[in-house]
């Protein structure tokens, strides 16, 4: 296939913008190989030709997918596939999958439920000031503390261990979190109510598929995280997304939403929460709205679903115990994460769950994977019981604090009252809301931090009914130390300048030409009318036949 030409098709009466179907559909040619590394894509004129829509569309999803790393644009060489946008070695063909995974088609119909898809991570930091979210203090870890964990696993590993384990995972290391859930989050939980998954991503996957059936309704947070949609999307219910505010999910209106989705609250199963650090508000559930919560969820039946998100790190003086620590009489299922406290390759998470549903889980968990790889979770078991992992948490909790304090200053020096923060309670990242900045669209922002060598992460795409009114980022912090915090936030103010000042100019410029434009019209429509009145007066015009009698 040549560059002129690419098979995009626009649904023009979706909600979902169509820059952003431009920016999918690219991406999916590049998924499926029909886009390879260094291929170039049409010229902007060329592609909205051919698409039916202006310039300006493709030119902003031009730059948003280069902003993102998917396309390189370079003078004389136009715009190109970027080498890093597949594996290298990979087959050609629809085998090939894309940095920028297009998520599941949606069951209820909803395309705002899908947005935004995610620029991949960075392979490597290189030199730019990268403020994505979810990313640990990795170069803190202490890989030789580590090491010798995983060296003892190995030394006390027999026959049993180095073969199929049990599917719900290592007993030293569910006793471990039974310490953990018991002294941290005061959840006093049986290790034979924990089991063990590949991350917190399974658990949900797993609860998602045992409680959810056709017919039922999942209700989540809104705005939420994209993961999540695309799990509960999978299944054969309907996925309602209620709003949140500063206390936590809106448990009153949980009912109004799901019938203006056209289902029965009755038939609500699972209701997902993320009570210690909203994702991605980061606002923390009011003791009001937990107890409102697990009464709703008696009355209807439902399963709350407490992914206890970011826990560990709370900045707040006073902070809450689980979710799951009160007494809910078996309607909250607990899920956690090693992920974020130790780092994101370990794969390792668990879900705590009410008796009845330990065998059915387990049965899922069994045609999925099997097991979670068994050395790696004793491993685990012998840094926690050593107290390697209680010193690791409480220096990050240190270092993440002195961090976030780094980006708050720096965001308050260089945006004073023009900026709106959220989430700074607990959590590795912030909600950050440009209010100076409103009328700039977060794709301009996002191109022009990145020319300077930043990368921030637009986070409108996480609200499906409302998004924010003005260029809102999610600023994660944990990774980065804090000078170059400090750079990274004056880098980016410069950003934001350059594009409002752009913006002033193109707004001062589109005023005048329909000041000029309304002139030309009143002195046309003048000559007009004084033409008219000039016609009137001299009267009907006389004929000549007339004249010459």
């Amino acid at each position: 296939m040549g560059s002129s030409e690419l098979l995009i098709v626009l649904d023009r009466g979706s909600a979902t913008p169509l820059q952003q179907q431009v920016c999918d559909g690219i991406a999916g040619l590049v998924g499926s190989g029909r886009l390879r590394p260094g291929e170039a894509v049409p010229a902007s004129r060329e592609l909205a030709a051919q698409l039916g829509v202006s310039r300006t569309v493709i030119l902003r999803a031009y730059e948003l997918l280069t902003a993102n790393g998917l396309l390189t644009a370079r003078r004389g060489s136009g715009t190109r596939v970027a080498e890093r946008a597949a594996g290298e070695g990979a087959a050609p063909g629809p085998a090939r999958t894309a940095l920028a995974p297009q998520p599941p088609l949606a069951t209820d119909g909803g395309d705002a439920l899908w947005q935004p898809w995610e620029p991949p991570p960075m392979q490597q930091a290189g030199t730019a000031l990268d403020f994505r979210h979810g990313t640990p203090a990795l170069a803190n870890f202490p890989v030789s503390r580590w090491r010798q964990s995983v060296h003892e696993a190995y030394a006390r590993a027999d026959v049993a261990a180095l073969g199929y384990g049990p599917a719900e995972g290592s007993a030293a290391l569910r006793a471990q979190i039974a310490t953990l859930v018991r002294q941290s989050r005061a959840l006093d939980a049986s290790p034979d109510s924990i089991l063990v998954t590949s991350g917190a991503t399974q658990a949900l996957d797993i609860l998602a598929r045992l409680l959810v059936g056709p017919g039922d309704v999942v209700v989540i947070e809104d705005p939420s995280h994209t993961v999540l949609r695309q799990v509960f999307g999978s299944t054969a219910g309907t996925v309602v997304p209620v709003p949140v505010d500063e206390e936590g999910l809106r448990v009153a209106d949980i009912d109004a939403h799901v019938r203006a989705h056209g289902q029965d609250p009755d038939r609500v199963r699972l209701v997902y929460v993320t009570p210690s650090h909203q994702f991605p508000t980061g606002f923390i559930m009011s003791e009001d709205r937990r107890r409102a919560l697990l009464a709703w969820a008696g009355r209807r039946g439902a399963t709350v679903l407490e992914d206890d998100y970011h826990n560990e790190f709370t900045f707040a003086a006073e902070r809450l115990p689980a979710l799951a620590a009160a007494r809910h009489q078996g309607t909250v299922v607990y899920v956690g994460s090693f992920s974020k406290t130790l780092f994101p390759a370990l794969r390792i998470g668990y879900a705590i769950v009410p008796r009845r549903l330990v065998r059915p889980f387990l049965g899922i968990k069994w045609i999925t994977d099997r097991l979670t790889p068994t050395v790696d979770q004793e491993a685990l078991a012998h840094f926690v019981a050593t107290g390697a992992y209680a010193r690791h948490v409480s220096r990050m909790t240190r270092l993440y604090r002195e961090r976030r304090r780094s980006l708050l200053d720096g965001l308050y020096t260089h945006f004073g009252a023009e900026v709106r923060i959220s989430g700074a309670a607990a959590g590795l990242h912030v909600l950050v809301a440009l209010t100076g900045a409103r009328g700039v669209g977060e794709d301009e922002i996002v191109r022009r931090a990145a020319a300077l060598g930043v990368r921030v992460y637009p986070a409108s795409g996480y609200f499906v009914r409302e998004p924010p009114a003005e260029p809102t980022f999610l600023m994660g912090y944990a990774a980065l130390p804090g000078t170059r915090i400090a750079e990274g936030t004056a880098l980016l103010a410069a950003a934001v300048r350059e594009a409002t000042e752009v913006r002033e100019a193109t707004a001062a410029r589109e005023t005048k030409a329909v000041r000029e434009t309304k002139a030309v019209r009143e002195a046309t429509a003048a000559r007009e009318t004084k033409a008219a009145r000039e016609a009137t007066a001299a009267g009907p015009p006389v004929s000549r036949s007339r004249a010459r009698r």
